[in-house]
């Protein structure tokens, strides 16, 4: 997605969530990537959060780690970031922004950090495998470009490389109106709310009503690898 695209999401979300209303039944790849992450974090001294968004995911896991460090290329998102840091109070965490004018290079160090995150941020972070330290872990979580993943985890040789597939989890909304909301968050996806995208919308909605309940498969991926 453009940087134009995030710079939206931050304006009109206040951050890059959905603001819809809905339950989880089953085993999410959501809450086992984050307490993965957290088991990874104890003991580093150093992580990166690549793709952060507003922070929120960043503040969180910087209560399990000794430093983390949030970059994104939105700088709408990343003023949200800062204000909510400065609302934590949070000591050990700061937000970066993380991409140079050509997009090339990311402005950190060789070797910088012992873990990297990647909770549905840019995949592209496995082409900067320099700032990772030796035998330094990388994990993410995504719901598409499994292919490209596994592509640029070859390319650049990362070993131990590992992934896990979720599926059971699904999310059950009250009503249409909160399930066209969370459409509407997804990257890269219109405003389903508008009247030009009716027709659209409710060929989805029947598509996802099952036994009367409206419902989205929650299908992710986790990957994971260390640098050799």
């Amino acid at each position: 997605m453009s940087k134009e695209w995030y710079d939206m999401i931050a304006l009109k979300n206040k951050g890059y969530r959905s603001n819809a209303t809905y339950t989880v039944e089953g085993l999410s790849g959501e809450d086992v990537f984050e307490q993965r992450v957290i088991e990874l974090l104890k003991g580093s001294r150093k992580a990166l959060d690549a793709g952060c968004g507003d922070g929120e995911f960043t503040i969180k896991m910087g209560q399990h780690a000794n430093h983390v460090v949030g970059f994104d290329n939105s700088e709408e998102l990343l003023k949200i970031a800062d204000a909510q840091l400065k609302d934590s109070k949070a000591q050990n965490v700061e937000f970066v922004y993380g991409w140079t004018k050509d997009g090339k290079e990311l402005p950190f160090t060789d070797g910088e950090f012992d873990v990297i995150f990647c909770r549905r941020g840019p995949t592209s972070i496995l082409n900067h495998p320099r700032i990772l330290k030796s035998k330094g872990t990388i994990i993410g979580i995504h719901s598409a470009e499994q292919e490209r993943v596994a592509q640029r985890l070859k390319e650049n040789n990362f070993s131990q490389v590992t992934f896990e597939v979720f599926d059971e989890a699904i999310a059950v909304f009250p009503n249409e109106v909160e399930f066209i909301k969370f459409l509407s968050a997804f990257p890269g996806n219109p405003d389903y709310s508008l009247p030009e995208y009716a027709p659209i919308i409710q060929e989805i909605i029947e598509k996802n009503t099952v036994e009367g309940r409206l419902t989205y498969k929650q299908w992710r991926y986790i990957w994971k690898a260390e640098k050799l």
